[in-house]
């Protein structure tokens, strides 16, 4: 195992000291491990807080600032943070107009999440909102979860609810803002290679020569199936047949298309993944109205990529052009 840490026992809480280095705008709690927007809390403002196990760098301790996240909290590495943050940060964030729990459906996500939301209102009376994410449409059920797995369109779901949250909309409207980003994204990945765990030191999967994994999760969960290594664009149709057989994406005001690096992959490798996905929607009559491409929800040192897309319309596309500053999402104002 070769990787740039000093120790795997303490390589979360390093990281968070760099990020606390790197972005001094943000405010980091080291010692419920906690990354809280400067500012926060913001009256008046739904605060919106997420989190779950490191290692999906940059999600989400990089989506936290305005127009985004108000606070992430960091379990180890792949596992879930405890309820005791997830309170810490509620508090954190809580301006007085409600909080709006952002979570992964993956089991200990979930159940630590609604411990969490339990004694939060409990101790402080305030009032919290989940949604949970699943658009995974490779798998129902995996080695972390019951049901679909929550992965790329988080990433959207987290940018789109934050620029309803920072224009000051109540929780219910950010919350039912969320809901529709779930409702209408799907997402399918595929793995090149496993990820070394730093604490396990060796791959989590054996992956033969000449073979890809489809469908596989964030966390080197197994996936449809193995089949042989081949160019792009067959990978590439072979992502995108189950999303576009999962929900009807034709029409309307198009859709954000986010192909998303697990970690290892360089952006060239990509941009032709994004080159030939492009190409299939347009042959579907799909039309992309938005576009992402980048490592934006990794899976530590995973080779290999996912695909999102997500149906939009007019008001979801006018909250993804809201200006939004963190440190892994940036444009506008």
């Amino acid at each position: 195992m070769r990787k740039l840490i000093n120790d795997p026992a303490t390589v979360v809480a390093d990281a968070l000291h760099g990020i606390a280095a790197a972005h001094p705008d943000l405010r980091v709690d080291h010692e419920q491990r906690l990354v809280v927007r400067g500012d926060a809390p913001v009256r008046g403002k739904v605060g919106l807080v997420s989190g779950g196990g490191s290692g999906h760098e940059p999600l989400h301790a990089g989506f936290v600032g305005p127009g985004m996240l108000d606070a992430a909290c960091a379990g180890e590495i792949f596992t879930s943070p405890v309820p005791d943050q997830m309170v810490a940060a509620t508090r954190a964030v809580d301006g007085g107009t409600g909080v709006l729990h952002i979570v992964k459906n993956y089991t200990g996500d979930v159940m630590n999440f609604e411990m969490a939301a339990e004694i939060a209102q409990a101790e402080t009376g305030v009032e919290i909102v989940s949604v949970v994410t699943d658009d995974d449409v490779a798998v129902r059920d995996s080695l972390y979860t019951a049901g679909r797995r929550g992965v790329g369109a988080t990433v959207l779901l987290e940018k789109i609810a934050g620029a309803a949250a920072e224009q000051g909309r109540p929780l219910a409207e950010v919350a039912d803002v969320a809901r529709r980003v779930n409702a209408y994204g799907r997402s399918m990945g595929v793995a090149l290679s496993s990820c070394t765990v730093p604490a396990v030191g060796r791959p989590t999967f054996d992956l033969p020569d000449g073979e890809v994994e489809l469908g596989i999760g964030i966390h080197g969960e197994p996936g449809r199936h193995r089949v042989p290594a081949g160019p792009a664009r067959e990978i590439a149709e072979m992502l995108l047949e189950p999303i576009l057989a999962d929900l009807d994406f034709t029409g309307g005001d198009g859709v954000i298309a986010f192909v998303n690096g697990m970690g290892a992959t360089p952006l060239i490798e990509l941009y032709v993944m994004y080159r030939e996905v492009a190409s299939i929607l347009a042959k579907a009559g799909v039309s992309v109205a938005r576009s992402l491409v980048g490592p934006y929800i990794t899976s530590l040192d995973m080779a290999g990529c996912s695909v999102t897309l997500l149906r939009a319309d007019d008001e979801l596309l006018r909250l993804w052009d809201a200006p939004v500053r963190t440190p892994a999402l940036r444009w506008g104002a």
